[in-house]
Order: C-alpha cells, then sequence, then structure tokens
C-alpha cells in the first residue's frame, strides 16, 4: 500500500486549496492507464479546522471537477470522493452495517464514506493489475531498504495479492522478509480461501502467512473508533464498530481453532474490550497456547484491559508515530479521564504485555526511527507537543532500549520468527541495519539525524556502500 500511497502523497497538506494544488499537479505530470481513477491518500481535517472535506471542494477546479477521484485519509479508514465517483455509484443504501455515508442536511452525500462504506467505492474502481502491483511493491522496497527495514508485517494482505507474492518468491524476487496477515470481507470464517503457502513458495522463509487480519472498528481522527461512551467533542456518536460483537467472537474462535495467529484492529476501548473478551474466552479452552495471539494498536484502554493484556499473554502490536500524530486532537476526542489509558505504553509495559512498535506505514511515515522517537520522547518529529518539550504525557514513554526491542526481538517474536532473526547472535539469520550514529546514546533532538549506511539481509548488502 505504501507505492500506492506515494502515487499521489497528501500527508500534511494544511489546506483544502494545497491538496487541490497537488491533485492538479498530479494530472498535469503523470500519464494514467485508460479507464484509470486518480488516487491519493493522506489528508487529514483536523490540520485545517475539523469539518470533513467535501466532494463541492475538489469541484471548485474545472480540471477536477468530472474526474473520478477517490482520496483516502490519513488513516485509511475514510475516502473523500469526487461528485464523478458518486454518479458513477448509482443509487446509495441508506445505511451500511459498520460504516457511514456522509449525508448534508437534505440527505445527499456530502462525498465521505467511512469504513465499510468504503466497500461502496472499492467495488467500483478499477482494480490493481500485477503490473500496478509490481509498480507499488518495488517502490516499497526501495524505500524499506532505505531506511533499514528488513521485514515488513503486511497488516491486510487480500488474497490476489497473497498470490502475487508468492509468484514474486517462487522467482526468487523478494528483497526483504513479508510476513502477512491474510485479509476478506466476510463475517463468516474465511479460512479456507487464503492460498498456502509451501516451503518452496517461501523462498526460504522470507514469505510467511499463518496470520490473518480483522478489523473490529474505525479510526479515532474520523471519530470511528468504537467507544464504550459518546465522544467528547461528539456526544451523538460512540464511534463505529465494523462487526457485531457475536461476528467479532465467532470469527476469533472459529480462526484460533483452525490454528491461525489472529491479529485484530482494536482502536477504541469497546472494541478493545470485546476483543480481549473473545481472546480470553479461546485461550481458556485451549491447550495450545503459543498462537500468540495481538491486538493492532492497542490505543484506548480501559484501565482494567490494560492490565488485562499482559495477564492473557496478548500481543500489543502499538504504533509510537499514532500519539504523536494524534495528540493535538486525542484529548478532545476522548477527555481527560479516557485519555490515561490511551497511547499507555508504559502501563502495558508494566502490566507484563508484550509491546511491538511499527509503523503503520503508510498511515505514518516508513522510517521506523520515527517511531523510536516518538516512543522515546512523546514528541512531534519538531520537538514540540501540547505539553511542552517533556513530551505529551512523558510518564508513558519507553526506554530506548523497550523501543529497540520493540522494533526488533518483540517483532520476531510477534511474527514467529524469533528463531531466526530479531537479535544479533549466533545462528540467526544477519539481517543487520547499521546507522550513522549510535541512537542508544546520542542526545534525543539527534536522533531523527541518523542515517542508514548500510541494510543486510541474509549476510547480504541490500543497500549502502558497506563492503563486507
Amino acid at each position: 500500500m505504501w507505492g500506492w500511497a506515494s502515487q499521489l502523497p497528501l500527508r500534511g497538506s494544511q489546506t483544502i486549496g494545497e491538496i487541490l494544488s497537488k491533485i492538479r499537479i498530479y494530472i498535469e505530470t503523470t500519464s494514467l492507464e485508460p479507464g484509470a481513477w486518480i488516487e491519493g491518500q493522506g489528508w487529514d481535517q483536523t490540520l485545517w479546522g475539523g469539518a470533513f472535506p467535501t466532494a463541492a471542494d475538489l469541484d471548485k477546479d474545472p480540471l477536477l471537477s468530472d474526474k473520478p477521484i477517490v482520496l483516502a485519509r490519513t488513516d485509511v479508514h475514510a475516502y473523500w470522493v469526487s461528485n464523478e465517483v458518486i454518479r458513477r455509484l448509482g443509487p446509495l443504501p441508506d445505511k451500511v452495517d459498520g460504516g457511514e455515508i456522509i449525508r448534508d442536511a437534505d440527505g445527499n452525500p456530502t462525498g465521505i464514506f467511512l469504513d465499510n462504506a468504503m466497500a461502496l467505492i472499492d467495488n467500483a474502481k478499477p482494480q490493481w493489475t500485477d503490473a500496478q502491483r509490481l509498480r507499488f511493491f518495488r517502490r516499497t522496497v526501495k524505500d524499506a531498504l532505505s531506511v533499514g527495514l528488513t521485514t515488513i508485517h503486511d497488516a491486510a494482505t487480500y488474497v490476489p495479492d497473497i498470490e502475487f507474492f508468492k509468484k514474486m518468491a517462487t522467482e526468487g524476487k523478494l528483497p526483504l522478509r513479508l510476513y502477512l496477515m491474510g485479509h476478506v470481507i466476510s463475517d463468516t470464517y474465511w479460512g479456507a480461501q487464503l492460498p498456502n503457502i509451501t516451503a518452496a513458495e517461501s523462498a526460504d522463509g522470507r514469505l510467511m502467512l499463518r496470520a490473518v487480519k480483522i478489523f473490529a472498528d474505525g479510526a479515532l481522527g474520523s471519530w470511528g473508533s468504537a467507544l464504550l461512551e459518546p465522544y467528547s467533542d461528539r456526544p451523538d456518536t460512540t464511534g463505529i464498530l465494523r462487526s457485531t460483537p457475536e461476528v467479532l467472537r465467532s470469527l476469533i474462535a472459529d480462526f484460533y481453532k483452525n490454528g491461525w495467529q489472529v491479529n485484530t484492529h482494536c482502536i477504541g476501548d469497546r472494541t478493545n474490550k470485546i476483543v480481549l473478551d473473545a481472546y480470553e474466552e479461546a485461550l481458556k479452552d485451549s491447550t495450545d497456547k503459543g498462537r500468540r495471539l495481538r491486538i493492532e494498536h492497542a490505543q484506548i484502554l480501559t484501565q482494567e484491559d490494560l492490565k488485562r493484556m499482559g495477564r492473557l499473554g496478548v500481543i500489543a502490536s502499538v504504533q509510537p508515530t499514532h500519539a504523536t500524530s494524534d495528540m493535538g486532537y486525542a484529548e478532545t476526542r476522548l477527555g481527560p479521564e479516557r485519555i490515561k489509558g490511551a497511547y499507555a505504553w508504559r502501563t502495558l509495559i508494566e502490566n507484563g504485555a508484550t509491546v511491538t512498535t511499527g509503523s503503520d506505514f503508510p498511515v505514518e511515515g516508513i522510517n521506523p526511527l520515527l517511531g523510536f522517537y516518538a516512543a522515546v520522547t512523546r514528541l512531534a518529529p519538531d520537538g514540540t507537543s501540547p505539553h511542552g518539550p517533556g513530551g505529551w504525557y512523558p510518564e508513558q514513554r519507553m526506554t530506548r532500549h523497550e523501543a529497540l526491542r520493540g522494533m526488533t526481538a518483540h517483532a520476531a517474536y510477534a511474527s514467529f520468527q524469533e528463531d531466526k532473526v530479531g537479535r544479533i547472535a549466533k545462528g540467526l539469520r544477519a539481517d543487520v541495519t547499521v546507522l550513522s550514529r549510535d541512537i542508544m546514546t546520542v542526545r534525543a533532538n539527534e536522533i531523527l539525524g541518523a542515517v542508514v549506511a548500510a541494510t543486510i539481509i541474509d549476510g547480504r548488502v541490500v543497500y549502502g556502500g558497506l563492503k563486507l
């Protein structure tokens, strides 16, 4: 998805006008395939006042007014589309379970589609070809290796993409490791639909598929994370539960029973509670305690569930830059009490949870040093926070060793690869990132100045000029 998002990147845009300008430049400088839609990613309405943009905003530029345009929000839990897209969709349903079509006072769609309503767009727009997949993959690999990544956990791999990666692995064209989390949009067990990856297709262990990804709710920035109580800044909603509690319990039980590692997207405290309940039920009746269930994000939890994560042995797969990206509005959304259980990494660690520290790119930047810096400082890259230079809720910071472990040894454990990678030790694969400075000892404000001197995978330099 990073390669796809890099076609028309919108992250950091401060105004709607700036986005319109970027789209215009993209159209004028890009040779699009016949019938292609214009797709971009990264807008964030909190950067220009908080109100969602509209299809009418895109019509302000005559060059854009008749174009099919789909722009994913930075969290990829909302689409902003043009009136041409709305026209092509035809009659829209009044209601979408697990999603929402935002409408104006007259009941007309404004151009914003949230969570499960995004499937209406996905089903209508042209599907990726393998040529596009290859182009996106090459861009992702190029950027990943340049920032020192040796393994990517792909958190929602659809069946056509799994088949593409299998082909690349068989042809010896996987320059790094891919840990896939299979995903199919369905409320009934879909494990049998996922392709099997044989030993011959695994490219000597570079391609793995033993996990599934379930989406339980939306995202905080689009008021989609499912909360136990209404949003503080929007008392009319508690967010979006993308599947019913009964469906989530059934899916988790079935996947667990069939031997899969279950990784569930949970942002809000309601969703984390529902999924932890389901995990606890699955673990209670199982003799296999080594399935390494994961919660992706583990972003907002009650104090009791922060303790339960550690007690159950559930892996908290967090993304430190989510805290620093959200800190400008998170407390407005949650209020002064709920915020104490949000982005609470120190509390999770002290309660015994295994914490991994990923990036969630393209939702955030691809450089893992951004996450390392956010984890240990709770500051934006420019050194600021709503609480000043000491960091946003600094009592929840990680130590440098905890942040590094989350990206290396714990990430390997979370993907069943601790006997292969994640540490520098005799008998393990030589996957190594060499930086220009020691991020464990330099001053905090110098961490982001480190650059990758070399990326080494299986003992071979795949990026940089280091000679072995």
